[in-house]
């Protein structure tokens, strides 16, 4: 692949807040998107990330009805024909030693990176996705028999995207709005 072909795929993921309700997403691109996720790389290597995959109505409804946090409606969610809960199993030295003496938390750093290379994976693929970040843990945990010492850290949504799904996307800032050689400037 070239910089060009990458970039340009990066350029054209967006949210996609808008699914096609009945088209399942066939395993065999879930997988993909797997694949590119497990390959990203993580703090000492601990590949701290785990996924729950739900496909089957019933759990995205009751994901949808009791686990969203309320004052955020997200009524397109209930259309993503399927929902990944991206999780983290974390590492004793690794996620609770080292945050507290470098004040970085290198499971959060891992989870952005992981899930990144699962979005990119599906825009690949002609999928769309979103990150969902306005959710109850406790009940995401509960209602996918998810362990206490595992972290819910992000849902994904995950289908074919409506068409004109993306017309609405939003602006990028300039390179040299973001990016400052040898020191900071304010612009």
């Amino acid at each position: 692949m070239e910089i060009h072909d990458l970039v340009k795929l990066m350029g054209s993921r967006r949210s996609c807040r808008s699914y096609l309700r009945n088209m399942q997403v066939e395993k065999s691109k879930i997988d993909e998107c797997i694949e590119a996720l497990r390959l990203a790389p993580s703090a000492c290597n601990r590949q701290p990330w785990r996924l729950v995959v739900v496909s089957d109505r019933s759990s995205l409804d009751k994901i949808c009805s009791e686990c969203l946090l309320p004052g955020l409606p997200m009524p397109w969610l209930k259309d993503a024909p399927t929902i990944v809960a991206l999780c983290l199993d974390l590492d004793f030295v690794t996620h609770k030693i080292a945050p507290i003496i470098s004040g970085l938390q290198y499971q959060m750093i891992d989870a952005g990176i992981a899930g990144e290379h699962f979005v990119l994976a599906a825009e690949a693929q002609g999928l769309g996705t979103c990150w969902i970040g306005w959710f109850n843990e406790k009940k995401v945990r509960k209602l996918l028999d998810i362990p206490r010492r595992v972290r819910v850290v992000s849902l994904i949504s995950l289908g074919y995207p409506s068409p004109g799904s993306n017309a609405n996307a939003s602006s990028r800032l300039s390179p040299k709005e973001i990016a400052f050689q040898h020191k900071w400037k304010d612009l």
